[in-house]
């Protein structure tokens, strides 16, 4: 039995069992930050000079996991994640049980539907009560039109989901653009298996369009081609081919070293495992950041990071293609003094919580008014409230909720996060890695 380090560079999907040691580590993990409700109280340091190796991309992660296994590929994954989400799928595939807890993994929940509904069998996948808040009638509806067989065995048009796997038909099938990605990039994975292949027409504003890119240059790695014209997305059956591949570090991730930066203007922040040619919409934080004063340079193997410009006074960007950046966004600006508009922050509402309700609820504990529009736009035009107190900031079971509002901490003196557990789900070393850079941080029990 292999027993993978948590800090391995290599995993072969094909010979990995549940561990012993992740179980171990996940019971002392979860009796430290569960049981006692723990909050951690962080503290600044006057500035930032480390180096930083970024954890490996989730959103890569999860789809290579998933064309690893339909390409029947023996070959490893190089640096995958050993964050939550992609916990969930590698467990889903080393167990014998016919029985899938995502726990509150939304990728996971969406790509093993489509993955299981191609697969013949029976199949039950489930989540946490958040997940059974989460819609997922689109992706079914459009699977059973497809000839898949898929139950909902409590409420309508959401997990948990029973299904019954086979070889699918395939054909046409016309989509909204505006709903989340993580449906099409689902659909598209499974296309070449199904025997007319799939042709997806995407109808109204097609939103973050560079996680379905993400999407198709990995399939394209396995050998699939696939022609997007317009609003048309065309896969024909074809075969995967096994390949041997490495996970790139998380863009996501970058950006909250890159608000720490932008609020210590003394730092000095090197950041490795990041490409310049990359497939993640999220590298586009380089090109924003640079509004808030943060300079990027591309080095070996990563970047190094500095803030050397002046802020603009008032930002305005549309988060269509970008929307896991948002929350970062929104608090540093506000951090900043530097008042916003942000639109194209719709998807925010699905996500983990309401991210949009979040966002204005815990940034008025810390004094910033925020106002949001019919839930595609944020706006904070300088208004100011009554800070309250000795709060701790929620994390509403959000791990981004938690990471975007850390660097809080830098213009406050210091700041409680509570339920800081929560970024394992993408970035599990976020605590050990700020704590190396000169953050203090205290545990509290709550």
């Amino acid at each position: 039995m292999k027993c993978p380090n948590k800090k391995s560079d290599v995993i072969n999907i094909a010979d990995y069992p549940f561990s012993v040691l992740r179980f171990l580590q996940n019971v002392v993990f979860l009796y430290k930050n569960r049981a006692y409700n723990m909050q951690y109280n962080i503290s600044p340091p006057d500035k930032i000079h480390q180096a930083i190796t970024l954890p490996p991309s989730k959103s890569i992660s999860n789809r290579l996991l998933i064309l690893n296994a339909l390409s029947y590929s023996a070959e490893t994954i190089e640096n995958l994640s050993d964050c939550e989400d992609t916990q969930v799928i590698i467990d889903a595939f080393a167990s014998e049980s016919n029985v899938f807890d995502v726990k509150g993994a939304g990728t996971a929940m969406r790509f093993l539907t489509a993955f299981l509904a191609a697969m013949e069998g029976e199949w039950i996948i489930k989540g946490n009560a958040r997940m059974h808040e989460r819609p997922i009638y689109p992706l079914v509806d459009t699977l059973i039109a497809l000839g898949a067989e898929i139950k909902y065995l409590e409420k309508e048009g959401y997990p948990p989901l029973k299904i019954n796997g086979k070889h699918l038909e395939g054909g046409e099938v016309y989509i909204s653009g505006n709903m989340s990605s993580q449906f099409i990039s689902a659909l598209l994975m499974i296309a070449p298996k199904m025997e007319k292949g799939l042709t997806i027409h995407l109808e109204n504003e097609v939103i973050s369009k560079p996680y379905i890119r993400l999407t198709l240059g990995l399939m394209e790695e396995y050998g699939v081609k696939a022609k997007w014209e317009g609003q048309d997305i065309s896969v024909k059956n074809q075969e995967y081919v096994p390949k041997k591949i490495r996970v790139e570090a998380d863009w996501s991730a970058a950006s909250y070293w890159y608000s720490f930066a932008a609020l210590l203007p003394e730092s000095e922040i090197t950041l490795y495992g990041l490409q310049k040619k990359s497939l993640q919409g999220d590298a586009n934080l380089v090109n924003l950041f640079a509004d808030l004063g943060v300079t990027t340079d591309f080095i070996e193997n990563g970047i190094v990071i500095r803030k050397t410009r002046k802020t603009i006074k008032k930002f305005f960007h549309d988060f269509v293609n970008e929307p896991d950046l948002a929350q970062t966004f929104v608090v540093t600006c506000c951090l900043l003094n530097t008042t916003f508009m942000f639109s194209g922050v719709q998807t925010l509402k699905i996500k983990e919580t309401d991210r949009i309700e979040a966002l204005k609820t815990e940034l008025q504990k810390l004094g910033y008014t925020i106002k949001s529009d019919d839930a595609r736009i944020m706006e904070w035009d300088g208004e100011r409230c009554f800070p309250a107190p000795g709060v701790a900031i929620a994390s509403y079971n959000d791990h981004r909720m938690a990471m975007s509002f850390t660097p809080a901490c830098i213009p406050l003196g210091s700041i409680t996060i509570a339920d800081p557990h929560v970024v394992s789900k993408s970035y599990p070393d976020f605590w050990a890695d700020i704590k190396s850079a000169g953050f203090i941080i205290k545990e509290i029990e709550d």
